[in-house]
């Protein structure tokens, strides 16, 4: 190995709204050896979701709340160079959760090899982590039915994205919410959406009534808010409501709206509005890949990436989610792999 030094992003303070270059530390050390049974990863891309942003929360969300001295964790891709493993060769790419550092030590235990022919970063997005939210949190909980209508809010991220084009593959109408005319363009010339509507510039509740005057059959809601209430006042009857996200909310503790005053829609429409975690599917996993790579390979599903790099620019990536600064997966470059092949 040419590199000595391994750099870590560590948790010095809770970010009281957007994440800030301040709340996280850079700290340097030797390059840790790993120990039976476990492998050492060169970490050369680091996914980044809203999600994260609980993580920091003191009394966390689904999962235990990262603590301060603590290497911020991530979904991310590497390349095993040293393996104690023998499920793990030198050489072969990796993804799962590792963390804001050049190095990272795992058992293997929450690893998976990347497959032959594919782009490992592509593992945090359309094939990892959000294709795989879409595919179920759509297909499993959403349950379209072709002719049915479909809106997508955070229409122009990585998740939303590709919710939007598995349903137009079942059939649907799809309309997709985005922030920005060059989002909207993208969602109906590039991913194929029937319409799109932007928040920024636009009511989204009375383009809904042009767009959708039958009213809405599923509605993927990544945003929450006011967003969340407009379309709840439009649902039809038997409609799905599918809760994947908030990031209208910006996840910070003391600052949640009040619920949606048209939740007795739900009631009157005899509709239902679910949430969702992809650990709930992790059995299933590669029946969600297959899809996904199905439809890349054949061109019904495109996508498209953010790529920011340096591993000291992983704060303002995380913080770009929450300004609507990405268009499709946001991801960090943060080394070439060390081997060849």
């Amino acid at each position: 190995m040419t590199e000595n030094l391994n750099r870590s992003l560590v948790l010095v303070s809770r970010p009281d709204g957007l994440v800030g270059d301040d709340n996280f530390e850079l700290r340097s050390a030797p390059v840790p050896t790993p120990g039976d049974g476990e492998v050492l990863i060169r970490v050369t891309w680091l996914s980044f979701d809203p999600t994260q942003r609980g993580w920091l929360l003191p009394g966390g969300t689904y999962k235990a709340p990262l603590e301060l001295g603590e290497v911020m964790q991530a979904y991310a891709v590497g390349q095993v160079v040293e393996s104690n493993n023998s499920k793990f060769k030198p050489g072969v790419h990796v993804q799962g959760m590792l963390s804001w550092q050049d190095w990272h030590i795992s058992d293997g235990s929450e690893l998976t090899i990347v497959p032959d022919g594919i782009e490992p970063r592509a593992m945090l997005g359309v094939y990892g982590t959000t294709g795989l939210t879409a595919y179920f949190g759509l297909t499993d909980v959403g349950e379209p039915v072709a002719g049915e209508t479909v809106v997508v809010s955070g229409a122009a991220g990585a998740t939303g994205s590709v919710v939007g084009q598995i349903a137009k593959i079942l059939g649907c109408r799809t309309i997709g919410v985005a922030g920005g005319s060059e989002k909207c363009s993208w969602l109906v010339e590039r991913a194929g959406f029937d319409a799109a509507i932007d928040y920024k510039s636009e009511r989204v509740g009375s383009r809904l009534d042009e767009l959708a005057p039958g009213g809405v059959d599923v509605f993927f809601d990544n945003v929450g808010g006011e967003t969340l209430n407009s379309v709840l006042k439009r649902i039809r009857r038997h409609a799905r409501i599918v809760l994947c996200g908030s990031i209208s909310t910006g996840y910070v503790p003391g600052h949640l709206p009040p619920g949606p005053s048209n939740y007795f829609n739900l009631c009157l429409r005899s509709s239902r509005m679910q949430g969702f975690l992809l650990g709930d599917y992790r059995d299933r996993f590669e029946e969600g890949r297959r899809a996904m790579r199905d439809w890349v390979e054949a061109g019904r599903i495109v996508y498209e990436e953010d790529i920011q790099e340096g591993l000291e620019n992983a704060p303002n990536t995380l913080r770009r989610l929450f300004e609507g600064a990405n268009l499709g997966k946001q991801l960090l470059k943060v080394a070439d792999p060390p081997l060849a092949g």
